[in-house]
């Protein structure tokens, strides 16, 4: 294995020669080329992490070739190749993007110590473009899991609103996957390269959400010692999602309706408005017509909101997508806890149908989570459902368990897996220590 790929692009074949042997003696590959042509053909072919390039080429000037490179590959450093007394072209092709520059003869002992910064650099820019790839494809509408056809509509309404920059609202009870949704949205759309920041109204009080979402200059109230920038400034360009919008009190509200008629905010303590460019797609669990006449709910931000309303579906209405989100997130969870759990027992299947899912696809995913940590390899089965799925359409045959046999059972298998942590085990089983400790004493646990 090598330390890397370096591209040596100079038309003074000894010169070459020399780099190439000193930088493959400390283990990297060395390719050569005698001009830029010859080089970018290379580029083309081969993953090359770092190009030395001389100013003067042949066929094209190293500052240009240099723009041209990190237009095309981004994340390949280039270091440029000076005559003594040109050390301006040096600062001109860092200007266009080089990592650094080096002056022939001159910068011998530099050659490789610069080479391990530029390699650090570009492997990193290597795994940021793979991170930025996995989200595209994490929330692109190929990835997001559903053939009923009351979702394949809303996929179809979100992939069509996606090209445009039109406002969107997302209705549906908690749990559908509205943020999923909106985040699919922005990375299908124009604006992907840019930022997409989710905040849930619900989640600050009302004083500090107005500078969570609009920022405030310093001494704006007591506290702020330093000016902040709010969310809608880090998400210029690129979009907000405001969930949970139903919770916003009627001032704040006021607020957002003139970001959205004019672009414009003014933030706490500030006497000057601040302009912004960003695609506002919001979602509530909440029916806002119905908030508006209580007057809890300004009709006006609601019909701004509303360009385009895509109405997400309960899970109980996608019965047939039960199925494939049980198994999508079977395979996540034994594998991100190391089990060979590879089927879903017939019994467990049927529970899942039968059940109303009022947490919806959250609600599922839990479950799924749950019965994977309790489960012995090869297969999930009803013994690890939760007590309100197993025994939701008629009570257990008295011949197969009763409650407290049922209740002990399962509490000493969550013992078992949290190794008797007893704080741990009351998390996961969603009760009290104080109970679980009354529970352990009851059925002689320990």
């Amino acid at each position: 294995m090598t330390n890397g790929n370096i591209l040596i692009i100079d038309d003074e074949e000894k010169l070459r020669g020399l780099l190439a042997r000193i930088i493959n003696l400390e283990g990297y590959k060395v390719w050569e080329a005698p001009n830029a042509k010859a080089g970018l053909n290379l580029l083309e072919k081969e993953n090359i992490d770092i190009i030395i390039s001389d100013v003067k080429l042949p066929d094209i000037n190293g500052i240009e070739l240099t723009a041209q490179i990190k237009k095309k590959y981004p994340w390949t450093e280039i270091v440029v190749l000076t005559a003594y007394g040109t050390i301006q072209d040096g600062v001109m092709a860092i200007k266009n993007g080089a990592f650094d520059y080096l002056i022939k003869g001159d910068d011998n002992d530099r050659i490789i110590p610069l080479l391990s910064r530029a390699m650090e650099k570009s492997r990193l820019q290597h795994r940021i473009a793979q991170l930025e790839k996995q989200v595209e494809q994490k929330y692109s509408f190929q990835n997001i899991i559903g053939s009923a056809p009351a979702f394949r509509t809303v996929i179809e309404l979100a992939t069509r609103v996606a090209q445009t920059n039109t406002t969107v609202l997302l209705l549906g009870e908690t749990g559908t996957g509205k943020e999923v949704i909106a985040q699919a949205i922005h990375n299908e759309g124009t604006r992907k390269q840019k930022p997409f920041v989710a905040v849930n109204c619900s989640a600050f009080p009302k004083d500090l959400l107005e500078s969570e979402l609009f920022g405030h200059k310093a001494g704006a109230f007591t506290g702020a010692i330093k000016n902040k920038a709010g969310l809608f400034e880090e998400a210029h360009e690129g979009t907000i999602f405001l969930d949970e919008i139903g919770e916003m009190n009627l001032e704040l509200q006021a607020k957002l309706l003139r970001v959205l008629e004019t672009g414009t905010f003014i933030k706490l303590g500030d006497n000057k408005p601040t302009t912004i460019n960003v695609r506002i797609i919001a979602a509530t669990n909440r029916n806002l017509q119905q908030e508006s006449e209580k007057n809890h709910f300004r009709l006006d931000l609601y019909y701004r909101l509303s360009v385009f309303q895509i109405t997400l579906p309960p899970l109980r209405e996608r019965k047939k997508d039960i199925d494939l989100l049980a198994n999508y997130y079977l395979s996540v969870y034994a594998n991100k806890l190391n089990k060979k759990i590879t089927g879903i027992d017939k019994n467990f299947r049927d529970l899942l149908q039968e059940h109303a899912w009022k947490g919806n696809i959250r609600e599922l995913k839990n479950v799924i989570e749950r019965a994977v940590i309790l489960a012995d390899p090869p297969e999930l089965t009803v013994e690890q459902l939760p007590f309100e799925i197993r025994f939701a359409t008629s009570p257990p045959e008295k011949t197969l368990f009763d409650l407290a046999t049922v209740e002990k059972h399962h509490i000493q298998k969550v013992l078992h897996y949290t190794k008797g942590n007893k704080t741990e085990s009351a998390r996961l089983l969603n009760i009290g220590i104080t109970t679980l400790y009354r529970k352990i004493q009851e059925y002689v646990l320990e």
